[in-house]
C-alpha cells in the first residue's frame, strides 16, 4: 500500500540516503529556494548555475508550468485525479494544494524514488478532509508497481492526470517510451498527461553546458527535440492539446506566478549567486532563457 512507504525504519531511510552524491529532486530543491538537501546537490546546482547562469529560469517556469495545467485541468476540465511521478520535494503549491482548492474531493498519488523526499512526504499527506493524498515510494522505472499502489487511492475508471514533469530526460529513450505507454495504457479515456522536458532545440549552447555538469555527476541527462517530445504523446493515443509543445513560459501564460519576498539589499547582495536565486523575480525571463518544452494531452 501506499502509506507503507512511510512506516519505515528511520534508520533504514538513512542507510538509504547517500548524501555524497548529487540526487535530481534535492538539486531541484536547491533551484527552488528549499533547504533538504547536501553539499553534493548544492555543488551540482552550483556547478549548473556556473555553466547558465540564468538556468535557474528553467526550474521555476518548469514549476510554474506546473501550477498553470493542474488549475486548467481542476479548474476548466474537471479532473479529480492526479498522479505525479517524479514529485521531488514538497515545496510551495504542491499538486494537490492546487487541486483540492478548486476541487477539495480531489485526490492525488505523488511517487519518487529519494529516501530524502521519502523522509519529507508527510508535508505532501496534508489533504483536505474531503481529498485524499498518498504517497509511493518507487522508481519511474517500475511502472507496474506505481500503477498496482496507484490504484489504492485512484478510480481507474475515471478520468486521471498523469504528471511527468521535468522527469523523462533523466530516463534513455530504450526504457523512456515504453514506460510511458505502460502508464497510458492504463489510464482510462479523457485522461490527461503533463509533461515538460529539457530540450536543446531553443539555446543549445547553454543547455549543452549544463547537461556536461550532471553528467559528470553520473546523471542520465538526455535533451530531446520537440519532434522526440512529441512522441510521447503521439505514439500513445493521446492528442496534444492546445497550444501543443511549446517552450514551457509560452504554455498558457497567466503571469501569476508567485512572487518572491525581497530582502534589504545589503543583505541580497552579500549572497552568493545560488542562494540569491531563492530570491529572483521569474517574470523577465525571455525566450534565450527557457530550455524546457511543456504540453499537456488527452487519452483518445
Amino acid at each position: 500500500m501506499p502509506g507503507d512507504a512511510l512506516s519505515q525504519d528511520p534508520s533504514e531511510l538513512r542507510r538509504r540516503i547517500d548524501s555524497g552524491k548529487a540526487h535530481p529532486a534535492r538539486v531541484y530543491d536547491v533551484f527552488l529556494g528549499g533547504k533538504d538537501h547536501y553539499e553534493a546537490d548544492l555543488a551540482a546546482a552550483a556547478a549548473a548555475l556556473a555553466a547558465n547562469p540564468r538556468g535557474y529560469l528553467d526550474v521555476r517556469h518548469n514549476r510554474d508550468f506546473l501550477r498553470r495545467a493542474v488549475n486548467t485541468l481542476a479548474g476548466k476540465d474537471g479532473i479529480r485525479q492526479f498522479l505525479d511521478i517524479g514529485a521531488g520535494l514538497p515545496t510551495a503549491e504542491n499538486v494537490h494544494q492546487i487541486a483540492q482548492r478548486i476541487t477539495p474531493a480531489s485526490r492525488v498519488v505523488y511517487v519518487d524514488n529519494d529516501p530524502v523526499a521519502l523522509a519529507h512526504a508527510r508535508a505532501l499527506l496534508n489533504s483536505g478532509p474531503e481529498g485524499r493524498t498518498d504517497y509511493i515510494d518507487a522508481d519511474l522505472n517500475d511502472p507496474a508497481l506505481i500503477l498496482e499502489q496507484a490504484a489504492a487511492t485512484l478510480d481507474f475508471d475515471q478520468p486521471i492526470a498523469l504528471c511527468l514533469v521535468a522527469v523523462l530526460h533523466f530516463v534513455e529513450d530504450e526504457q523512456a517510451y515504453p514506460i510511458v505507454r505502460e502508464l497510458v495504457e492504463a489510464l482510462p479515456t479523457g485522461s490527461r498527461v503533463v509533461l515538460s522536458h529539457i530540450t536543446e532545440d531553443l539555446n543549445p549552447e547553454n543547455v549543452r553546458a549544463v547537461q556536461r555538469t550532471y553528467t559528470e555527476r553520473g546523471f542520465t541527462f538526455v535533451l530531446r527535440t520537440r519532434a522526440e517530445i512529441e512522441r510521447f504523446f503521439t505514439e500513445h493515443v493521446l492528442g496534444l492539446d492546445e497550444p501543443g509543445v511549446v517552450p514551457a513560459h509560452h504554455w498558457r501564460p497567466d503571469h501569476a506566478a508567485p512572487a518572491p519576498e525581497q530582502p534589504e539589499a545589503a543583505y541580497l547582495e552579500g549572497l552568493d549567486p545560488i542562494e540569491r536565486i531563492r530570491y529572483a523575480d521569474i517574470d523577465d525571463a525571455t525566450d534565450d532563457d527557457i530550455n524546457v518544452y511543456a504540453a499537456t494531452g488527452t487519452k483518445k
